[in-house]
This record gives structure tokens, C-alpha cells and sequence, in this order.
């Protein structure tokens, strides 16, 4: 027998986390640990701190080069990692 008014598990809890204020620091989270993986093994070896603040993902690259090309492609990089994240976290990536 089907309930009318079940709801799925996973909106229950990304309501209860908006409610409590909580649903935002864990995407911040989620896109800080999606470089990696939006990055790949190459670029990860040349990057250093990677942090969230204020909509902006910031990330250290070590090699000069390097950051100069992730910055010609960083529109890309914010949309592959909002997309992974499942929301629109992201508005900038600043490479330092």
C-alpha cells in the first residue's frame, strides 16, 4: 500500500539542512573536493591550497604556465564543478 503524502528520504534531509542553515557549507565542502576530480591527476600534482570564500573558489597552481591556461578556461572549470556539485556554488575560480 502507497501513502499519498511520502516524501523521498533525500528531500526530507535537503529540507531539514536548508532549514537549519546547513545546506550551503556543504556545498562549499563539496566543490573544495571536486577540484581534484574535475582536475584530474595531472593538474592536481601543480595545485596547493584550495579554498571557498564568498562564492569564489580559490586555488593555489604552483607552476606558472599552468595557470595561465586554467585561466583561460576557468568559465568551464566553474560550470564542470556547479555541475558536479548539483548547484550553483561556484561564481568564480581565482588561481593564485
Amino acid at each position: 500500500m502507497k501513502r499519498k503524502n511520502s516524501e523521498a528520504l533525500r528531500d526530507v534531509l535537503l529540507r531539514y539542512l536548508r532549514e537549519q542553515g546547513l545546506e550551503t557549507p556543504i556545498y562549499e565542502h563539496r566543490a573544495v573536493s571536486m577540484w581534484t576530480e574535475v582536475a584530474g591527476p595531472t593538474i592536481t600534482r601543480y595545485t596547493g591550497d584550495v579554498k571557498f570564500q564568498h562564492g569564489k573558489l580559490f586555488i593555489k597552481i604552483t607552476n606558472p604556465a599552468l595557470r595561465q591556461d586554467l585561466n583561460m578556461g576557468r568559465f568551464q572549470l566553474v560550470h564542470r564543478i556547479n555541475e558536479r556539485v548539483g548547484a550553483n556554488i561556484v561564481d568564480q575560480i581565482v588561481f593564485y
